[in-house]
């Protein structure tokens, strides 16, 4: 099954039982309860660190952009899957549906980038994906990322040569099973160099709870 169409799917559903599979057999939970829900104490805090404007790189179902909207601060989601554009409009998010890659909203104008909830994964290349961020940033911006924990164990690399772990997942749920897709994990001590790959800089790196996340700077 498509992973866009499968996800959509659980979106609608608001299924909490499902998982993510690396090809070699590594699985991770995919917290889509808290997706749905309203952004957390940990994520206004991120959110804290946004300056307008800010463009939330896969931004699900709309969570992170309609906080901002509450503050007043002009935000912007892109996100592939058409289910979970709805689900963020019917909040009243303003979202551009597409992928990132192929999606350039008024490039050299933003303030803040947003790759929260592992979106850093995106496309499984962190250096491309943080190319193609940088290129939409005004030249003082910045991009806040969430990271997996500094050492933490991911699955068996297609080595990109980035110092990152990139593979192939699939999405779980039910008996459902999405087809393989790229993706990647960045973990907090490795972030530094895709990022300088790209003309960025880490400006700050924190943990809330149990996440763990940096801010990147261009240079």
């Amino acid at each position: 099954m498509n992973p866009s169409t499968l996800f959509g799917r659980l979106l609608d559903d608001g299924a909490d039982d499902l998982v993510v599979r690396a090809t070699d057999g590594a699985v991770w939970s995919m917290p889509i309860g808290r997706w749905l829900a309203p952004a957390s104490d940990v994520d206004e805090r991120v959110l804290d660190r946004a300056t307008g404007p800010v463009l939330d790189v896969g931004c699900g179902p709309g969570r992170h952009v309609h906080a901002l909207s509450r503050r007043g601060v002009t935000a912007l989601g892109i996100e592939l899957s058409p289910t979970a554009v709805r689900h963020a409009r019917d909040g009243g998010a303003h979202v551009v549906e597409g992928s990132i890659f192929e999606v350039a909203p008024d490039p050299g104008c933003w303030s803040t980038a947003l790759l929260l909830d592992g979106n850093i994964g995106i496309g499984g290349r962190p250096q491309a994906l943080l190319c193609r961020v940088a290129e939409l940033l005004c030249p003082t911006g910045q991009v806040l990322v969430e990271l997996d924990p500094p050492g933490a164990a991911t699955a068996t690399a297609e080595d990109p040569g980035d110092g990152t772990d990139a593979f192939r997942i699939r999405i779980e749920s039910d008996g459902s099973t999405s087809a393989w897709f790229p993706w990647a994990r960045v973990t907090v001590d490795s972030i530094a160099e895709p990022a300088a790959a790209a003309g960025l800089t880490v400006e700050d790196r924190w943990t809330d709870g149990d996440r763990h996340f940096c801010a990147l700077r261009r240079t």
